[in-house]
């Protein structure tokens, strides 16, 4: 895994893992009509992707089926208080778009 510098706090932080499932569901968000823009490389728990769609945007991480959270994005989570969602499928990702009536 590369390593980038984290000017901000002075040190080092890894490179951001992208889960293998993001690039279809990125894709099925975008056949939908949906703008969608990675947010992998902001870290500290920020989610994945903005994803926007008449006019409206909601935050998504994506996991794999068996993903777990990690400590940064529980703790992102507790102090966001816009829309966020996590999904594992692009099912989840158009269910998301459609629950949210965005």
């Amino acid at each position: 895994m590369r390593l980038q510098a984290n000017e901000e706090r002075g040190g080092v932080r890894r490179r951001a893992k992208v889960d293998g499932n993001q690039a279809e569901i990125v894709e099925a968000l975008r056949q939908i009509g949906c703008s969608v823009q990675s947010l992998a490389s902001v870290g500290d728990g920020c989610p994945d992707l903005l994803v926007g769609y008449r006019g409206r945007n909601v935050l998504v991480e994506v996991k794999r089926a068996k993903g777990r959270i990690t400590e940064d994005q529980w703790r992102w989570r507790n102090g966001w208080v816009g829309q966020a969602a996590i999904v594992r499928t692009v099912t989840d990702a158009v269910n998301l778009i459609a629950e949210l009536k965005l």
